[in-house]
């Protein structure tokens, strides 16, 4: 996929205005959802989004490559996350929707814009439910050996489903709970490893700088090795995009999107940089168990905390499980969302009782469909579904950071009474944010092993692009 894709329209050109109609129509459905939502949901949807299986096991591959300088790396792709949250914030703060960043991607870029972004980002949502039920089953299978993993993924699906078609509250009070869960065991683990680190934890000597020093020094293999931990650390960051999709059932949309955006530096800042700088000088980036088991395993071992595998067994089967809840919640509303602006069937966007309850099942179908798919074809179809939804992040970020470019300006003129979030160094930190996304995609090229992901992703955004193009010409004809 190309950056002049998306690029940007005039402001008078055709494109870049959205028919009244599909602002109407969209505004009609949010407020037909049920506003169940309340500051403490959003608050810890916010506080937890960040915390995730990818972060507790992923990071494993990222030390493996990058050696110590994989604290540089997730600081610079923190940064990176910082800016698209931010330029997100803005966006949902001046108009709240449950389509978040489809919704201004279409009032922005067009129509074709929203519907390549949202049906994207479903796709994503729905195989990644797949994914983390696979991943939670094998955790339970582990402590319950011989009962089949397809069955503990139903089992979570039907939880999940429940919870979800009932009323959105159920669901803001698992991410609650399930975040709490989160935010508690990272701030534990971060407690301990500073005490490590000072030397006053009972049973270990402060490491100093021997771990960051040895073994090939801060930068072991070199800056291919950083770049391969770089790229790990971009995909580590999935999630916070949830936050703008919820606000638009909360109590508060404008001051809840508010509040979740400016706290998004130091949540990033202390879970991710500050867990890296923990565990690589804790623990030599070459030991075998940071990459087989975990680095966050690995560090609790090397500290002598007795039953380290099952804490950190408990603590990622509940990031997967919160990210299963969170990601049928999302999938829904995105479909929602894209149906009432007319850009797909209608029977998926009906509103029950403050609920869509139809795209809740459609997409956890879905989701279950991928888990099945897993069994059936794991060696040609299922591996297909994953080069397809890996670089879609990545995509939905550039819809993110071109809509903001075009509306900053709009809202300025029409209605700058909005702007109660903005963008950092305007217009420069989004064309900053741009070029590095830019870079990511031509690293990406680079390495075998996103090149593939980055192809199989441009291929879809291509199809869905095309498809947009063609319903926003058949829709501007009979309009005509």
């Amino acid at each position: 996929m190309s950056r002049t894709s998306a690029s940007p329209p005039t402001a008078g050109s055709e494109v870049s205005a959205v028919p009244a109609g599909s602002d109407v129509s969209a505004a009609k459905t949010d407020s037909a959802l049920t506003h169940g939502l309340k500051q403490r949901h959003l608050s810890m949807i916010a506080l937890g989004g960040v915390i995730g299986a990818g972060l507790f096991v992923g990071s494993g591959a990222g030390i493996a490559s990058a050696g110590p300088s994989i604290v540089i790396a997730y600081a610079i792709s923190g940064l990176l996350v910082m800016f698209v949250m931010r330029m997100l914030g803005e966006m949902s703060a001046a108009n709240p929707a449950s389509g978040s960043f489809s919704v201004h991607a279409e009032r922005a870029i067009g129509p074709w814009a929203g519907f390549t972004a949202g049906w994207a980002f479903w796709v994503l949502l729905c195989v990644a439910v797949g994914l983390e039920g696979i991943g939670a089953a094998k955790i339970v299978t582990g402590w319950l050996p011989g009962t089949p993993e397809w069955a503990w993924v139903a089992l979570f699906m039907a939880v999940f489903l429940g919870t979800n078609l009932a009323a959105v509250k159920n669901f803001g009070e698992f991410e609650f709970w399930f975040a709490s869960l989160k935010v508690a065991a990272i701030t534990l683990f971060l407690v301990l490893g500073v005490l490590a680190i000072l030397g006053v934890l009972p049973g270990t000597d402060a490491p100093g700088g021997a771990n960051l020093r040895g073994d090939g020094g801060f930068l072991p293999n070199g800056s291919n090795g950083f770049i391969i931990g770089l790229l790990a650390s971009v995909f580590a960051y999935g999630g916070l995009e949830t936050v703008t999709i919820a606000a638009a059932e909360s109590e508060n949309p404008v001051r809840g999107v508010a509040k979740a955006v400016r706290t998004a530096m130091w949540r990033i800042a202390l879970f991710y940089v500050g867990s890296m700088a923990v565990i690589v000088t804790l623990v030599p980036w070459d030991d075998p168990k940071v990459a087989t088991v975990g680095p966050f395993y690995a560090t609790l071992d090397h500290l002598g905390i007795s039953g380290a595998a099952e804490i950190m067994n408990v603590v990622i089967l509940i990031a997967l499980l919160s990210a299963m809840n969170a990601n049928i919640y999302g999938a829904s509303r995105m479909a929602c969302s894209l149906v009432a602006r007319g850009q797909g069937p209608k029977r998926l966007g009906r509103v029950s009782s403050g609920v869509p309850r139809t795209a809740v099942l459609v997409s956890s179908v879905f989701g279950f469909l991928c888990v099945l798919l897993s069994y059936w074809r794991p060696d040609d179809v299922f591996p297909w579904l994953l080069n397809m939804i890996g670089a879609v992040i990545l995509v939905v970020w550039i819809f993110i950071a071109v809509s903001q470019l075009l509306l900053r300006r709009r809202l300025e003129r029409e209605a700058p009474e909005k702007l109660v979030v903005r963008m950092w160094l305007f217009p420069v930190g989004t064309l900053v944010a741009l070029a590095a996304m830019a870079g990511i995609f031509l690293l990406m090229l680079r390495e075998p092993d996103t090149r593939d992901q980055l192809l199989a992703t441009g291929a879809l955004t291509v199809v869905l692009a095309v498809i947009g193009v063609v319903r926003q010409r058949r829709a501007a004809a009979v309009k005509n």
